[in-house]
């Protein structure tokens, strides 16, 4: 019986803290789509930073333009955490080209899709089943990419950095903020479509740096949690993730009275079953071979880790690609780019850096 005891209390000790986040992202996403961002896309990592590259006039598609503050959130309040707590460690200079390239290619993935791995959780606690075929890809994407962890895949390590290049990344995320109160004018700004509906700046900012702080303590990780599950039988991260399904549910019903569960007529999303699952496999694997799915890499760069930050940019950049030539979808279908060519680019791509990158003597 005490054995029992102690065991619960060991398992309690050790998953309070990420199941506690997860009930906070999930209802953070919950409460910023009741005060006007999307529908089941209350926190969208990937749609979020799209829409700021349009904001920046990285691309021009008019209805996904605005600097959302809930990025600008999660990096400051993972920073301010990690500073409290003695973990801002500025890092760096592990394959940052690679990692530039992973994230375009993730970000393109997320894009077909429409959602980051975070948004696909999202989207299955509002009820949207065309998300349980791109969870379907992700954990495809995330078992293809164990694999060349388990024979030695390696980025090489990180080196200790200047504090100066650990501050560059949130420091330029500080003036875009300043620019979006004070000379909103220099920025392109959506009148309609989902760039159009926001909650407010300032509360989604200070929402956003609470779930920051919390995702930096826990370390929660849509990718990783799957990683650990597969490999260590690690079930503590992957906690986070069904936590943020229930929250989301508990908090559809609470605020709408209602789930609307289906594949047709869902909010940014399209039921294209195959580049649902094939853009989500993209985003599986490319996050493992990261070491983090793309909220985990805005909590990195926050910490320091300008590996993360460069990463980040690689999902900027990846989201301009996306829309300039046509590959992102949107609630309409498949875009008019050439998808499949990019697709099938970009998995002969990851399979390039999974084989030239497993360490001397892995087989």
């Amino acid at each position: 019986m005490q054995e029992r005891e102690t065991k619960f209390k060991r398992i309690v000790k050790d998953y309070w803290l990420i199941i506690l986040t997860g009930l906070a992202v999930g209802a953070a996403a919950v409460i910023l789509s009741a005060l006007g961002n999307p529908k089941n896309m209350g926190f969208c990592i990937a749609c979020f930073l799209r829409d700021g590259a349009g904001a920046l006039g990285f691309h021009s598609a008019a209805v996904v333009q605005y600097v959302r503050p809930e990025i600008i959130g999660l990096v400051l309040g993972s920073m301010i955490i990690a500073m409290i707590g003695r973990e801002w460690r500025p890092m760096g200079g592990s394959s940052p080209m690679t990692r530039f390239l992973l994230g375009v290619i993730v970000m393109i993935g997320a894009l077909i899709f429409l959602g980051c791995p975070l948004r696909m959780v999202i989207r299955l606690g509002g009820g949207d089943l065309n998300a349980l075929v791109g969870l379907l890809g992700f954990i495809a994407g995330i078992l293809i990419g164990i694999v060349p962890l388990k024979l030695g895949f390696s980025l090489k390590r990180a080196y200790k950095q200047s504090r100066i290049e650990g501050l560059v990344f949130p420091v330029m995320l500080i003036a875009l903020a300043l620019i979006a109160i004070f000379g909103g004018g220099y920025l392109n700004n959506s009148v309609e479509g989902p760039g159009s509906q926001r909650a407010n700046f300032f509360v989604a900012l200070l929402i956003s740096a609470g779930v920051g702080a919390l995702c930096q303590r826990s370390r929660l990780c849509m990718a990783g949690g799957m990683r650990d599950a597969v490999m260590f039988k690690d079930f503590r991260l992957i906690s986070g993730f069904i936590a943020i399904i229930v929250a989301v549910l508990a908090g559809n019903l609470i605020v709408n009275g209602s789930l609307s569960f289906g594949f047709e007529n869902q909010p940014v999303a399209h039921t294209d079953g195959i580049f649902n699952f094939l853009g989500m496999t993209l985003v599986g694997w490319g996050s493992v071979l990261l070491g983090g799915c793309p909220l985990r890499q805005l909590i990195l760069a926050g910490e320091g880790n300008s590996d993360s930050a460069i990463t980040v940019t690689g999902f900027v950049t990846g989201a301009a690609v996306a829309h300039n030539f046509g590959l992102a979808s949107s609630a309409n279908g498949i875009g008019g780019g050439p998808v499949l060519i990019v697709v099938l680019a970009s998995f002969a791509a990851l399979i390039l850096i999974s084989v030239f990158n497993i360490a001397k003597g892995g087989k």
